[in-house]
């Protein structure tokens, strides 16, 4: 585990414990506190460490082994993004429980194997960078084509107006673009690319800097997004995630309507005007 890694598990077991209060993780409430959160010795008791040693691993001295990060991941009440974030800082594996249950194909990826012709998609790779796009998907975002390859990435697309103006909820969206390229941020702590990224957006947008601090992280997976489109109208889209196999770090975002609704009819129209001479290209970061 680097320095900087270590350096970025400490501040973000730090940040986690100071949203915890003693009566959430049934500990007596206690008198008010000078500073909110936990306390070191807290963490430690809950996860049957010495306080000492969790105080060095909060100073990045120490590497903690499988079951002390269990313990503590436990103790601090955190999700399984959140779980798996912290075993990746510490370079660790984390024994995730297996699916119960007989597997299904998602609807949405169903639709996606059925018409991928009337879904917008696009790649993503390493620090949310836009590496390839379908016309519908153009249509849909803006004109990827027209935005210069070093600067075509998705987190700093969301930052800017022409996105404010697009998701209904701007400020979900982009919180959690911000903890998504958090959570990326564990597999190369040290990216000059990603270290720009995040200086640029901090320097720009005072959102994205208290966002980035407050260090919140959530993997890619699937969800809901509602468009303010300025020619399909209003677009209700579920979004989904699927991973290449010869490639980890590439993913492909589909963005899928339901049967019979008026935002299924929204894409189509939206196809048919995408297809009537606007330039989409399928692109790639170059």
């Amino acid at each position: 585990m680097t320095r900087n890694a270590s350096t970025e598990l400490g501040e973000f077991l730090r940040a986690r414990r100071a949203e915890l209060t003693p009566r959430s993780v049934g500990l007596p409430g206690g008198a008010v506190r000078r500073v909110p959160g936990l306390r070191r010795e807290e963490v430690a008791m809950l996860a049957a460490i010495s306080t000492d040693y969790y105080t060095r691993l909060e100073q990045g001295r120490v590497q903690a082994s499988e079951p002390v990060l269990d313990a503590i991941t436990r103790a601090l009440d955190l999700d399984e993004d959140q779980r798996a974030y912290v075993f990746e800082l510490a370079g660790k594996e984390p024994a995730r429980p297996r699916p119960q249950g007989v597997q299904k194909v998602q609807p949405q990826l169903r639709r996606l194997l059925d018409d991928l012709a009337s879904i917008p998609a696009m790649v993503l790779g390493r620090q949310m960078d836009v590496l390839a796009w379908n016309p519908l998907a153009a249509a849909l975002m803006g004109d990827f084509a027209r935005i210069p390859a070093e600067e075509r990435n998705y987190a700093r697309m969301v930052f800017s107006p022409a996105m404010r103006e697009l998701y209904a909820d701007w400020e979900t969206t982009a919180r959690t673009t911000v903890a998504q390229l958090r959570m990326e941020a564990a597999h190369n702590v040290v990216s000059p690319r990603l270290t720009a990224l995040v200086n640029d957006l901090s320097e720009q947008d005072p959102d994205f800097r208290r966002w980035w601090a407050a260090h919140h992280v959530a993997a890619r997976t699937s969800g809901t997004k509602t468009l303010n489109h300025p020619i399909a109208g209003t677009l209700v889209l579920e979004w989904d995630t699927l991973t290449a196999g010869t490639d980890p770090d590439q993913q492909l975002i589909i963005w899928t309507a339901a049967p019979d609704t008026p935002t299924q009819e929204g894409l189509r129209f939206l196809a048919s005007w995408a297809a009537g001479g606007q330039e989409a290209g399928r692109g790639t970061s170059g």
